[in-house]
């Protein structure tokens, strides 16, 4: 593997490369920051944690670099959309570190946040402005900026743009973005939808694959406990109890669920936050840095928060609720072992979600090692026409909250799942 300094980036990246203690880049970062370099467009998948926000942000910031001229009023020279607040401030932290020496502005505008602000600090203009797509076309709408001189677009973290239905939103942005352009897309996974995004948005591009969908980091330890519902409180409090200083995120499947379990940690002793999509951003970001931070041990998410959080001294990720799409529980254990470091990944599995561990496995093409407890068999859920977990005619992709809110019991109606609001 080779260092940094061979890559040819700008003298102020390395430097700011060897400030940050960063010497070698990871296998995703080595494949696609010298093709990006070289002005190609770029599909990138690998898994979470691996890298992805240097691997199209360095490229993008020595591009930058090389560009002379400071940004008009109102405009912006690239452009990086991301799904959740959480994930822009990341990106936005990451590439500010970067620049930190350098006459490059990252500005970032989400929801939950003074939109009169955020236009005030685009009226200066800046060269990267990372955003969340539902506050951009706000201030698109009104005439807060002008994204004609765009002419680099990153999507990160595109699958989980699809899941949350921004695709609508990106095919209001991208008619309004300069050309010719660079565009970048790094996913986790690569659904049909997937391919036909990178069809309409990039330009022969060379595609660059690290690991293959579905696989976990290799520091990862996994178990299942095979348990009633109403037996995960307490398996969870046992669970907490056997290491207190360690810093452990639990996943919830609903912001209704997540709250609850929250304040029932809070009330036994246990030192714990929750963020999800009922929260405003302010809370949202007191809890991820008291977390960072270690004032919180316990923070209970929803997936609104799986790819969001970057966080290199997690020691544990527990399932408390099994996800509804596969694909989310390698995102969520993805949250562990990062930076190099070992991690655990625990997930409680009841008689209602057997099906959802069995996509699961399928998915990852591995048997998780059972911690305790056996299989049930699986509970037909009467919320829906089959087991849970199962699809109904169709194939369509749901989201990650599923139908989690239909009621239950005999002639309980079944509720099409409304569309989650984007974080």
């Amino acid at each position: 593997m080779f260092d940094f300094d061979m890559l040819g980036l700008a003298p102020a990246l390395n430097d700011a490369l060897t400030r940050a203690k960063f010497d070698k880049p990871t296998p995703i970062q080595a494949k696609a920051i010298p093709l990006a370099m070289e002005g190609h467009d770029i599909l990138g998948l690998a898994q979470t944690g691996t890298g992805k926000t240097l691997a199209f942000g360095l490229p993008l910031i020595d591009h930058m670099l090389a560009e002379p001229g400071k940004p008009a009023p109102k405009t912006a020279k690239a452009l990086i959309l991301a799904p959740t607040r959480e994930l822009v401030n990341q990106i936005a932290d990451s590439l500010k570190n970067l620049t930190h020496d350098t006459r490059i502005r990252v500005v970032t505008v989400v929801g939950g946040q003074s939109i009169n602000r955020q236009i005030n600090a685009l009226a200066r203009g800046t060269d990267i402005l990372v955003a969340t797509p539902g506050r951009l076309i706000d201030l698109m709408d009104r005439r807060a900026v002008d994204l004609g001189q765009v002419r680099h677009l990153i999507l990160d973290e595109a699958d989980q743009m699809l899941d949350l239905g921004f695709i609508h939103a990106l095919r209001k942005i991208a008619p309004r973005l300069g050309t010719p352009r660079q565009t970048m897309l790094f996913s986790a996974t690569m659904p049909k939808q997937m391919e036909e995004l990178s069809r309409a948005y990039l330009t022969d591009p060379r595609k660059v694959q690290v690991s293959p969908p579905g696989k976990a980091a290799d520091k990862i330890t996994q178990s299942v406990h095979f348990l009633d519902k109403a037996a995960k409180p307490t398996r969870l409090r046992e669970i907490l109890s056997r290491d207190t200083e360690a810093l452990t995120l639990v996943f919830s499947r609903t912001k209704h669920g997540a709250e609850k379990l929250m304040k029932g940690l809070v009330a036994d002793g246990y030192n714990a936050a929750s963020i999800h999509g009922n929260k405003s951003q302010g809370q949202r970001d007191r809890a991820i840095k008291g977390f960072r931070e270690g004032d919180i041990k316990v923070l209970v998410a929803t997936d609104v928060a799986a790819r969001g959080i970057d966080i290199p001294g997690v020691a544990y990720v527990v399932n408390y609720d099994l996800p509804e799409v596969p694909d989310s529980y390698v995102h969520r254990i993805g949250r562990t072992a990062r930076a190099g470091r070992e991690g655990e990944a625990i997930a409680f599995c009841s008689a209602e979600e057997v099906d959802l561990l069995l996509q699961i496995q399928k998915l990852m093409k591995i048997e998780i090692p059972v911690a305790s407890g056996t299989m049930p068999a699986a509970v037909k859920d009467p919320t829906r026409g089959g087991n849970r977990g199962q699809r109904r005619g169709g194939g369509g992709r749901r989201g990650p909250q599923g139908n989690a809110g239909a009621p239950s019991g005999n002639g309980a109606k079944r509720r099409r799942p409304r569309r989650r609001k984007a974080a």
